[in-house]
């Protein structure tokens, strides 16, 4: 017999997703005016059909409940109204639901003694029921597992989800202007308010207190509450015969289990607190989903979020949040655009779905989402030029970066050939891990040919920047090069051509936003330049540190100074200071310093190859699906304790075998 604990709310996979990101999309303003995304807005799908069938022992009672009005068939036939209890008959039977909800996902939970939802359910959206003339349903259509997660209580159906809240104070309060001591988010209350005031929300005191170009604001009239905003500084100006007591905060997050998150501490002090920053920048924009800034934007960007995944895989290991985020920037077919409207950010999300599974091994997931990265690369394919290649068009966002140099962003750049050989090199693996035969290796190694043929420079040693008009750009940039090593298009010889002539060359122009930085300071671990890295983290990350930083910036330049440091995008406090791709950091640590790799999916196995980089000693955890794995190291030993997976510990060229469970010492 089941135990009764078993049942869960099912729902259409995706729907949850969609339905809670347009909440979460649409959350954004701009001086008190909502501000909607760019991009096309899904929604749920309004009819699901759930179905399983049954074989009992003895009749069973089960006890229904979903959101939404529903019917229920037994074996094709409809039954009376909309039960909340309903008696199985014995033998092998067949349960029907159709559920309906204009405003939030339909959803059922069932629960009996042996019949209970979840995701052994079928779900389809496809109504394509016809009854014969014996009264008899009969039904036709595309059916996959039905979704659930962690709502297992008939009192918390998908509709009830929200993050957890605390109260919190302001550290210091003068002139009407509250400090609540570092970035935050969340709602400020306003207590006894008698009136109307006007709140100036800032990330800094000079934004909260410039009331004319402060980028969020409120008009808040008493037993009125406000939406969620992200700040540190609160500056509030009171009507006429307004007066209030208190001033508060309930700060809003994302619950998460410190046994089995990563860590990280060194024998740098100014290191362990860029570490520090970067994990408390990583929780604040770790929401229902992995949004860009907390201030400005509020919204799910794929670019952003393949940085917040990897970074995650190192810090708390919410593998949910990936899942959830992977599925809301999907939406729905047909494809009309791609991802964000941006084409580097669509070819981004193929590559999510390889690392998950690489940091995972859900399988299911990969087979949940492989139709629509079916349909998705139809629609990339349909639109690449005579040779083949990816080439922006009217309606296309080619983002890269943000850059402080010129740079042209039209015709065929060698950054987007290189992001869509590593699509179609997701789609390769993800077929044959599902048995599913394609041609998607002969794309992506034809690619990979012509990518060579047509940038690659024997002179220079460097990968061009674009073809414009059909003419050359000679440009040479980092970003397509440092991508060719990342990406595995470069061989080992054209790497170490890469990196002197333009990695490591000071002529070619600089990287000055966390976004690029962190694949720039990527491909120097992977070169083994740990202790370049180690000085440039300190540099760049300290440097905001020594800037007053309490979480990382969407961009920073050390040429800049003052209030110089809060504009952007011709607003003068226009830049994020809290964003998702300014943690790099947490992930350059675990994989590149503490040297944790999963060589097979979920950790089966893994490689260990510790680096100081320049450090006296350092240790840190890094979760995985089955625990933790704990390295230290020092200039004279290395340990590693792990909860499981088969691991190889590797220093200089010794492999040695990581039990688990078992603490082993090294001597160096």
């Amino acid at each position: 017999m089941q135990e009764r604990d078993k049942a869960t709310w099912i729902w259409y996979p995706g729907d949850f997703e969609i339905w809670l990101g347009n909440i979460f999309n649409n959350r954004r303003t701009e001086r008190g005016a909502m501000f909607p995304p760019f991009w096309k807005q899904d929604s749920h799908y309004v009819t699901v059909e759930f179905s399983r069938e049954f074989e009992l022992s003895h009749e069973e009672t089960i006890i229904i409940a979903s959101e939404g009005k529903f019917n229920l068939m037994l074996d094709g036939k409809l039954q009376f109204g909309q039960p909340k209890t309903f008696t199985v008959p014995q033998g092998k039977h067949k349960l029907n639901l159709k559920v309906w909800n204009q405003a939030t996902p339909p959803a059922l939970f069932i629960e009996g003694d042996t019949i209970h939802t979840d995701s052994t359910w079928l779900a389809t959206y496809e109504d394509k029921i016809w009854i014969d003339e014996n009264g008899i349903a009969h039904g036709s259509g595309i059916y996959v597992p039905a979704a659930s997660w962690n709502f297992n209580s008939i009192e918390t159906p998908p509709s009830s989800y929200h993050l957890l809240t605390k109260e919190q104070r302001p550290v210091s309060e003068k002139d009407g202007l509250y400090d609540f001591g570092k970035e935050t988010f969340g709602y400020l209350k306003v207590k006894g308010l008698k009136g109307r005031i006007h709140i100036y929300y800032g990330e800094s005191a000079e934004e909260a207190l410039n009331k004319e170009h402060c980028e969020t604001l409120d008009i808040l009239s008493e037993g009125e509450r406000l939406d969620s905003k992200a700040f540190r500084y609160v500056y509030i100006e009171k009507e006429q015969g307004a007066h209030y007591e208190e001033v508060l905060m309930d700060y809003e997050y994302a619950p998460f289990d410190m046994k089995r998150s990563g860590s990280f501490r060194c024998s740098d002090k100014e290191l362990n607190h860029i570490w520090n920053v970067a994990a408390y920048t990583m929780d604040l924009t770790t929401r229902e989903f992995f949004m860009d800034g907390i201030k400005r934007d509020r919204w799910t960007w794929s670019g952003d979020a393949i940085q917040s995944y990897l970074m995650n895989y190192y810090l708390r290991f919410d593998t949910e949040c990936v899942k959830r985020t992977i599925r809301q920037l999907r939406g729905k077919d047909p494809v009309t655009a791609h991802i964000n409207t941006i084409m580097d950010y669509t070819f981004y999300w193929f590559k999510s779905i390889l690392d998950y599974y690489q940091y995972t091994a859900d399988i299911a997931f990969v087979r949940e989402m492989w139709p629509r990265m079916v349909t998705l690369m139809d629609y990339v394919e349909s639109r690449l030029n005579e040779e083949g290649m990816a080439e922006g068009q009217p309606d296309d966002w080619i983002f890269v970066d943000w850059v402080d140099f010129p740079m042209h962003k039209r015709g065929t750049l060698c950054f987007e050939q290189i992001l869509l050989m590593k699509a179609m090199e997701t789609m390769a693996v993800c077929s044959k891990l599902l048995g599913i035969k394609s041609n998607y290796r002969v794309k992506s190694e034809s690619l990979r040919n012509k990518i060579k043929q047509t940038f690659w420079s024997y002179e220079q040693k460097a990968y061009y920047h674009a073809i414009e008009d059909g003419k050359m750009n000679r440009q040479i940039t980092k970003f397509p090069n440092m991508f060719a090593i990342l990406y595995g298009l470069a061989y080992k010889e054209e790497c170490r051509e890469i990196m002197q002539s333009v990695m490591l060359n000071p002529d070619v122009d600089p990287i000055t936003t966390p976004y690029m930085r962190f694949y720039e300071l990527e491909t120097l671990c992977k070169e083994g330049l740990q202790k370049q890295v180690l000085q440039e983290m300190k540099a760049y990350w300290g440097g905001m540190l020594r800037e007053g930083a309490t979480s990382f910036w969407e961009k920073y330049n050390p040429e800049e100074t003052g209030t110089q440091h809060l504009a952007m995008y011709g607003r003068p406090y226009g830049k994020s200071l809290c964003h998702a791709w300014g943690a790099s950091p947490i992930y350059l640590i675990g994989k590149y310093f503490l040297g944790v790799t999963p060589t097979k999916p979920g950790y089966e196995e893994y490689e260990i190859r510790p680096t100081l980089g320049g450090l006296d000693w350092m240790e840190g955890d890094v979760p995985t699906p089955f625990g933790k794995i704990h390295v230290r190291m020092t200039t004279h030993e290395v340990s590693v304790l792990s909860d499981g997976g088969q691991g190889t510990l590797i220093v200089g060229d010794q492999p040695i075998m990581i039990p688990a469970n078992k603490e082993i010492r090294i001597s160096l």
